[in-house]
C-alpha cells in the first residue's frame, strides 16, 4: 500500500448512479490501539474489522460529534466497543472470557464466525452531537454471521437505505469499503446491482494491500467515479483526570477512604489507551469536599 493512503479515508461518488463510498485503511492508528492489549488472534480480527466500520459510517456525520459501535453478548466476546469521531479520531476495546474462547477454537480450530464468538446479544449504535449533547441510540439483536451482516442489517432499517460493507483485518492493517445507494431518480437502473457486484470480488489482501485509488481502478475503471481528496485518521482518546474523578464520586467517601487504607491509593487504568490516573488521600479528601468542582489536573503516574 501506498504510504499516502494509511491512516486515511477516501470519499468517492457515482454520479450517475445516486451511490455513495468510502474505503479506510488504518495502519498505525491500528497498531497503537493494540499497543496496550494482548488480544487473541481472533479477537484482533473482529475488532479490527469493526474499527473500519465505524470509521467508514463516521463519514455520514454532518455535525460534530461522535459515532459508537457497541456489540455485546453472553458468549466469550463479552463486549466489543468502537467511539469514531466525525473528524476520524478513533479508539476502542475488547472483552473476552478466555477460557469459553479456548473452548470455541477447540470445537472449531477454524476461525469461528462472530455471531458464535458473541452468542445471544445485541448492537448498540449511538451517535452524539457534541455541542447538543442530543443523542441517538439504536439497539437491535445480532442479525447474520459477521460485523458486515450486523451493520447492513442496522442500515436498512434504520435508514431505510441499502448500504453494502466490506471489511478486512489482520495484525497490521484493517481495511473497508462501503457502498450506499442515495435517494432519487438514477440514470442507470442495474447500477446498484452492478456495483455491488463488483465490489463483492474485493478479496481481504486487496482491501489491506491496495490504495484507495488502485482498488477503485480495479473494480470502477469503466464506471464514472468522482473521488474526493483524502482525509485522515487518527488514535484518539477522550480519558481525562475530570472524567475519572466524576467516575470516583460515584462511590461514597467511606467506599474510597478504605480503598485509600487497604492500598495506599486509588489507581484507574483507561482501557482504551492505557493510561493511569492516581488518586491519594489528599485528593479523595478534596474530591469529597462540600465545595469541591471537577478539575483536570495533570496526571499523576
Amino acid at each position: 500500500m501506498e504510504t499516502e493512503d494509511k491512516d486515511k479515508i477516501y470519499r468517492f461518488l457515482f454520479d450517475k448512479a445516486n451511490i455513495r463510498g468510502e474505503i479506510a485503511s488504518l495502519s498505525d492508528v491500528w497498531q497503537t490501539m493494540q499497543s496496550n492489549h494482548d488480544y487473541p488472534k481472533i479477537i484482533r480480527q473482529y475488532l479490527g474489522e469493526m474499527v473500519a466500520a465505524s470509521v467508514l459510517l463516521s463519514a455520514t456525520l454532518k455535525f460534530e460529534g461522535s459515532l459508537t459501535i457497541q456489540a455485546s453478548g453472553d458468549g466469550a466476546i463479552t463486549l466489543m466497543v468502537i467511539e469514531c469521531r466525525n473528524d476520524f479520531g478513533v479508539r476502542g476495546v475488547a472483552k473476552y472470557q478466555q477460557p469459553l474462547l479456548d473452548e470455541i477454537l477447540n470445537e472449531q480450530p477454524d476461525e469461528s464466525e462472530l455471531k458464535v464468538l458473541l452468542g445471544d446479544g445485541t448492537l448498540i449504535i449511538t451517535i452524539e452531537q457534541s455541542k447538543t449533547k442530543e443523542r441517538y441510540q439504536g439497539i437491535v439483536a445480532l442479525e447474520g454471521n459477521s460485523m458486515s451482516d450486523f451493520l447492513e442489517g442496522y442500515l436498512e432499517r434504520s435508514e431505510q437505505l441499502e448500504t453494502r460493507i466490506f471489511l478486512a483485518s489482520d495484525e497490521n492493517t484493517v481495511g473497508g469499503l462501503l457502498l450506499q445507494q442515495l435517494p432519487g431518480q438514477i440514470e442507470d437502473d442495474d447500477s446498484w446491482e452492478r456495483v455491488t457486484h463488483l465490489a463483492s470480488t474485493i478479496k481481504s489482501e486487496e482491501l489491506l494491500g491496495l490504495g484507495a485509488k488502485e482498488i477503485l481502478h480495479r473494480l470502477y475503471h469503466e464506471e464514472d467515479v468522482r473521488v474526493f481528496d483524502p482525509e485522515p485518521i487518527y488514535f484518539k482518546c477522550s480519558c481525562t483526570r475530570d472524567k475519572v474523578t466524576n467516575m470516583l464520586r460515584s462511590i461514597s467517601h467511606d467506599e474510597a477512604s478504605a480503598i485509600i487504607k487497604e492500598q495506599g491509593n486509588i489507581s484507574v487504568d483507561c482501557e482504551f489507551c492505557g493510561e493511569t490516573y492516581q488518586f491519594d488521600e489528599i485528593d479523595i479528601a478534596g474530591i469529597y469536599s462540600k465545595n469541591s468542582q471537577p478539575s483536570d489536573l495533570s496526571t499523576k503516574h
